[in-house]
């Protein structure tokens, strides 16, 4: 892509991105909303802050990813919202697990374990998604998608590591409504990315693999309405 076109999508697409910042920027009735539909029914005041700042962090770099991303990528399309997601999520949650300042509560006994956070059945839907998608490009040589797809993969199998690992903050079960949606927003945006790489549509059964992933990602992504129990 020539260079003033590249400044020119980034340029649009920074300011997409900006008003999307401005927008979606969280304020208490969102984190209330979001800890609601995580399953925290009456979240506390403290609760609703821990939230916002989770939703905080992850919005912040929406305008810099669509900033960088396009121009990378070479697309302007939908191709630009699964990575800009991913990467905004994959930051977020290295940022926390820098330890909280000031006062922390005590971690829970039991260690945090990734089957306490995601179920079995979010995983296996997680690992035929990202299976299906590499065997179909390695098969037809598309090298540059397959790169593509593998790195998806990481970056979704990162944030879900990271969000179980993370120091534990506030109230119990507002830090694992978060780890919850975390781990599952990122599997789903997952399975989403691998099956817009891995089956352009054009025959029934690329059709069929993309109606498939679409289902699967609505299944992983839902809002719980329990938490898991704990260990």
């Amino acid at each position: 892509m020539p260079w003033d076109n590249v400044l020119g999508v980034a340029l649009i697409m920074g300011l997409f991105g900006l008003a999307i910042l401005i927008v979606l920027w969280p304020g208490a009735k969102h984190g209330k909303r979001l800890l609601k539909r995580w399953g925290v029914p009456d979240p506390d005041d403290a609760e609703v802050a821990l939230a916002v700042r989770y939703l905080k962090r992850r919005r912040l770099w929406y305008p810099w990813l669509f900033l960088a991303i396009p121009p990378v990528l070479d697309d302007t399309a939908a191709g630009t919202l699964f990575p800009t997601l991913l990467l905004g999520g994959l930051v977020a949650e290295l940022l926390a697990q820098r330890p909280a300042r000031g006062p922390r509560r005590e971690a829970v006994l039991a260690p945090r374990t990734l089957l306490g956070i995601v179920p079995v059945w979010v995983l296996v839907l997680g690992g035929l998604a990202a299976a299906g998608s590499m065997v179909h490009l390695g098969l037809t040589a598309q090298w540059r998608l397959l790169a593509v797809a593998v790195a998806t993969v990481l970056v979704s199998a990162a944030i879900t590591l990271l969000a179980v690992r993370r120091p534990a903050v506030g109230d119990p079960r507002a830090d694992l409504a978060l780890r919850c949606r975390s781990a599952r927003v990122a599997i789903g945006l997952g399975i989403g990315a691998c099956t817009v790489i891995g089956w352009p549509t054009g025959n029934l059964v690329s059709f069929l693999a993309v109606a498939a992933g679409l289902a699967a990602f609505l299944a992983v992504t839902a809002p719980v309405k329990r938490l898991p129990a704990p260990a």
